[in-house]
């Protein structure tokens, strides 16, 4: 188990408020808009299944900083003091319902997740710290033969972010929506039929590692896979597997020029990369160098971060975001404007991130959070409303 890094959706939320990154737009709160206190969120259960399901929606009250989880009403409630080692949370397990069923809670303005479990209530811990989390990665956690899985949001007044994530794990499938002001609603995550095993089965059908990303029951129960880049740092998964890639990469641009473009509503910004010295360095339109990177392994490619660390700056970050969503995509040989925002030409070499491109193949609408930066290009499960009405969590099928 360990402390878990922002959320995606509340990651997403700040870099809305500060840099306008590239695929997001231009979109902006609605001036008159006033978000109340909760939001009503339908949870629906279509996974066919007949275990009991366990809700929780845990995280950061926006109001004060202070980090709690919220009952069924949308009431807040501050976790109390942890300990070293770790002591047991409170339990704020919220009844679910039974598959072909709905129930519907109240979200507060809150920046943090809604888990879900069939069978079994999820395991937290406080440290000193601080929320403990699953992280099944390690074969002790606690979590570790629970089926579960989480959404992401930020609610807060400037309006809701609500999204789908397989960027940690691909586990028990689910869509989320939200209802606007004119009664329209938008949904997103859904598999297609027959996605949940399809995608398992693409996976273990993969050579080179892939299939040891994926984590069972000892009854043969199939839980989740894991992401390529707990695959690597368990040991799952090579940490050679992106190396040559990486190579042609920057082989490439020692004799040509990587230009990015990482805004898209400031296409004049641009910066120009080229290799020299085993260091890939990006010049401004006046020939400046703006950063550097050294040649990543995977473990930086799959998490974006270490040797592809993307700071919340205004060069930096967007930079190495194009760069992480270009090698997993595997565009940067193929497209030397980048980013390069068309699916088409996604994952189409042999060496490429294969646990994304098998969820992206298997969603309904093609979007996901398969890694940190899927979001370039606007390739993410996330919906978003300034004016949110209700929120939705549907759960599929595990077929």
């Amino acid at each position: 188990m360990h402390i878990r890094r922002m959320p995606v959706a509340a990651l997403l939320a700040a870099l809305l408020m500060t840099v306008g990154l590239t695929g997001l737009g231009t979109w902006s709160p609605r001036a008159e808009a006033a978000v109340p206190a909760t939001i009503p969120l339908t949870f629906t259960n279509n996974s066919g299944r007949d275990e009991p399901v366990y809700l929780y929606d845990l995280g950061t009250e926006l109001a004060t900083g202070r980090q709690g989880w919220a009952d069924a009403s949308g009431t807040f409630h501050p976790w109390p003091a942890g300990g070293n080692p770790p002591t047991p949370a409170p339990d704020a397990s919220i009844p679910g319902p039974a598959n072909g069923r709905s129930v519907t809670i109240r979200l507060p303005k809150f920046s943090g997740r809604i888990y879900f479990s069939y069978g079994r209530k999820l395991d937290f811990r406080l440290t000193t710290g601080g929320l403990v989390q699953p992280a099944v990665q390690n074969p002790s956690d606690p979590n570790r033969d629970i089926l579960f899985n989480w959404s992401e949001y930020t609610l807060g007044d400037s309006g809701l972010w609500i999204n789908s994530t397989q960027v940690d794990m691909f586990s028990a499938p689910y869509a989320v929506g939200l209802k606007r002001a004119d009664g329209s609603t938008t949904t997103t995550g859904h598999l297609v039929p027959g996605g949940w095993n399809g995608f398992f089965a693409a996976l273990r059908g993969r050579t080179g590692g892939w299939a040891n990303l994926v984590q069972t029951r000892s009854d043969g129960t199939v839980l989740r896979a894991l992401s390529p880049g707990h695959g690597t740092e368990t040991g799952a998964l090579p940490r050679t597997v992106m190396d040559d890639y990486v190579n042609r990469v920057w082989q490439k641009y020692s004799t040509a020029t990587l230009t990015v473009t990482p805004f898209g509503d400031r296409p004049g910004t641009k910066y120009y990369g080229r290799v020299s010295g085993g260091v890939m360095r990006f010049t401004d339109a006046s020939g400046a160098v703006v950063t550097s990177f050294q040649k990543p392994d995977a473990d930086s490619v799959f998490g974006c971060h270490k040797l592809l660390d993307a700071p919340n700056d205004r060069v930096r970050g967007p930079i190495s975001r194009t760069l992480c969503a270009g090698f997993n995509r595997s565009t940067l040989l193929t497209n030397p404007a980048q980013p390069d925002t068309s699916a088409a030409g996604f994952y189409q070499d042999p060496v490429t991130n294969h646990y994304a491109r098998e969820i992206h193949a298997r969603m309904a609408d093609g979007k996901a959070y398969a890694f940190a930066f899927d979001d370039v290009g606007n390739h993410e499960s996330l919906v978003n409303d300034a004016d949110p009405q209700q929120a939705y969590i549907t759960l599929d099928p595990l077929g």
